[in-house]
């Protein structure tokens, strides 16, 4: 038998079992905390039940969404923030889930790093509770990879998946969408989870630090307003389809405007908004002048402003408009559908 100093460890290879332990205990409580009708079980299984009948849904069809939130961890990471990551990462999948009028049901992660610092862990993970939270789904589970050699210290990986679903005669986006049809937009909260590697190389070429005070917003330190977690609409959109106007939603992700809006309507129809009907933040401005963007390119690249679009029946807008505005949500008429001649999306 070999000589027991001699002998190596999963420990001495890099991997602490007991440091992912600890972390499972740390978040128990946080996905406990968001538990729903049909959650079956807690944390720890080999996998996670969910009993679809107690939701209640009559002729449900599950939609599923995964995601991440890009290089923007790399900001997190270099300022140390840790605790609205995980937000983004919920908001970047059950936002996905909502443009086919689906409810978040429930919603699992995937944290992957060299090696684990179980408090840096417990930060991203109380953020990604918080934001199952907000879109009121459950944290089931998820995994957490400890991975010697594969990450730099101090970086990590996220990746999000989520389940949601909608009653068959409710899917999104409805057949029933034609010319005259409103355009709404609900407004962003910041830059979101889509574009860092542009606004990293902006920043760059500013010569700005993370902790320099923001351009935009002398409030506030650079990094701070940059990590701004994304919003996330589950909620008021959800009840503000109960009016039954909302016929196609578009979350504005990686592809900005003109790339999501297309991707919600029929061939033969286009979106055609007006500039001046939102206000573009200042966060916007300063990015597209430090780094001589054109226009086409943040249209493109960035929400601008408008992080969920919605195509409203244009009798029943005005309601939509209240339910939404009723539960704080900025709300902008950005224009209407009219019938296709070139682009999809046009923006005077």
């Amino acid at each position: 038998m070999k000589n027991v100093k001699d002998s190596l460890t999963y420990r001495a290879a890099g991997v602490d079992i007991d440091a992912g332990n600890a972390l499972v205990d740390r978040i128990k409580p946080l996905a406990k905390a968001t538990a729903r009708a049909g959650v079956m079980g807690g944390l720890g299984g080999f996998g996670a039940l969910f009993d679809l009948k107690k939701t209640g849904y009559k002729d449900p069809i599950l939609v599923s969404t995964t995601d991440g939130v890009g290089t923007k961890l790399k900001i997190a990471q270099e300022l140390g923030k840790h605790d609205t990551i995980g937000i983004d990462l919920v908001a970047m999948c059950v936002n996905d889930l909502i443009v086919q009028g689906a409810e978040p049901l429930f919603f699992l992660d995937y944290f992957a790093t060299g090696k684990l610092e179980v408090g840096v862990a417990a930060a991203v993970i109380k953020g990604i509770a918080e934001g199952c939270k907000q879109a009121g789904c459950a944290l089931v589970g998820g995994e957490t990879a400890e991975m010697p050699g594969m990450y730099k210290p101090g970086e990590y990986d996220l990746a999000g998946f989520s389940v949601g679903a909608v009653e068959r005669k409710k899917i999104l986006p409805q057949q029933t969408i034609e010319k005259g049809d409103v355009v709404l937009g609900l407004a962003s909260s910041g830059v979101h989870s889509n574009g860092f590697s542009l606004v990293r190389r902006i920043v760059e070429k500013s010569g700005l630090a993370w902790s320099a005070p923001a351009p935009f917003d002398k409030k506030r330190t650079l990094g701070a307003a940059l990590l701004a977690p994304t919003k996330i609409y589950v909620k008021p959109v959800l009840k503000a389809m109960q009016t039954d106007g909302i016929k196609a939603c578009a979350h504005i992700t990686g592809g900005g405007l003109t790339e999501n809006i297309p991707r919600v309507l029929p061939k033969e129809l286009a979106a055609h908004l007006t500039r001046k009907s939102w206000e573009m933040p200042r966060l916007f401005s300063w990015l597209q002048t430090a780094g001589g963007v054109s226009d086409e390119e943040m249209h493109r690249v960035f929400n601008c402003g408008i992080g969920m679009v919605l195509v409203v029946k244009k009798s029943a807008a005005a309601n939509v408009i209240k339910s939404l505005e009723a539960q704080g949500k900025t709300v902008y008429t950005l224009g209407e559908l009219r019938a296709r001649k070139g682009e999809a999306v046009v923006i005077k």
